[in-house]
């Protein structure tokens, strides 16, 4: 057991320093070359947080672990509108224009709408990933504006590095990403079977660890930033889980989910995010004192279960 433990845990770290190094590299190398900071901000930045949640999504559903995937993005979800917005406030507080807050927030809730109407049947479709990530490129086309992309750009990536320095990163993170996730999906199925704990649990507490580049990603840019984080900085990857990241995995295989704990931690998500962002909405941001509010709302998460 302590063997499979180690190697779990082992490919968690490798495949969140992985997706750091790489969305990184990218995001400067993008930016040297002169792509726009708001095709940065939008694809490398909001998408390449969420690498950790795809690979753990693909690989998943290879093995035939749907309640993983599906556990993992939940708990990803659960812990980013409430640990990441509770610790970015608590660096630096965040202020949100009302128009802002029910642009992104409108979005993360659609989005966690759509995949709890496409898991209703408890199977994710090739059919239906498809659509799916059609739906999340609405999503980019409509959310986003170019002074948005703009913003998150400039919150994250501080320069612009040439390819002999960013390339070799870029490799490397790539490496970790594709191999750690291997080696986490496949010894967390093996950890579930000898613990006897529930794979779909097993996905929640993954969840915590793969949501740590976009926790490191928005706690740098609240620190850099005297202003705070905006809105869709801190929200992106929360549109991006439920439905591309559900997705990209549907397309390898059907995600085929059966753990009865499913309707309480998706219902939970759903509701904890609409208080979060009824917060934002009420008080134009999140202090300091709201930030423990949100944070204390994801003890709660695992006993609803």
């Amino acid at each position: 057991m302590l063997v499979p433990l180690v190697l779990f845990l082992g490919g968690l770290a490798l495949l969140v320093v992985g997706a750091d190094r790489l969305i990184e590299g990218a995001g400067e190398l993008a930016l040297y070359y002169g792509l726009s900071a708001f095709f940065v901000g939008v694809t490398v930045v909001s998408i390449g947080t969420s690498i950790p949640e795809m690979t753990t999504s693909l690989y998943g559903a290879w093995y035939g672990a749907g309640d993983m995937v599906v556990g993992n993005i939940v708990g990803s979800e659960t812990a980013q509108i409430t640990l990441g917005v509770g610790i970015v406030a608590l660096i630096a507080p965040i202020r949100a224009r009302r128009r802002q807050t029910l642009i992104y927030g409108g979005g993360m809730i659609l989005a966690m709408v759509i995949m709890m109407l496409t898991l209703e049947d408890a199977v994710v479709s090739r059919s239906e990933g498809v659509l799916m990530m059609i739906a999340y490129a609405v999503f980019i086309h409509d959310l986003y504006s170019h002074e948005g992309g703009r913003e998150i750009a400039g919150e994250v990536l501080e320069e612009r590095r040439g390819p002999r320095e960013t390339v070799p990163w870029i490799v490397f993170g790539l490496v970790l990403v594709v191999g750690g996730g291997h080696v986490m999906v496949t010894n967390g199925i093996e950890l579930a079977r000898l613990l006897g704990i529930p794979e779909f649990l097993l996905g929640l507490l993954t969840g915590l660890g793969t949501t740590a580049p976009e926790l490191v990603v928005a706690g740098l840019a609240a620190h850099r930033g005297a202003g705070g984080i905006s809105v869709g900085a801190l929200l992106g990857s929360n549109i991006t889980d439920p439905v591309f990241s559900l997705g990209i995995g549907a397309l390898v295989a059907d995600v085929v989910v059966s753990d009865p704990l499913l309707t309480g931690a998706t219902t939970y998500m759903l509701a904890v995010s609409a208080v979060v962002l009824g917060l934002m909405l009420w008080r134009r941001g999140i202090s300091r004192r709201l930030a423990v509010v949100c944070i204390l709302l994801y003890l709660p998460s695992f006993l609803v279960l």
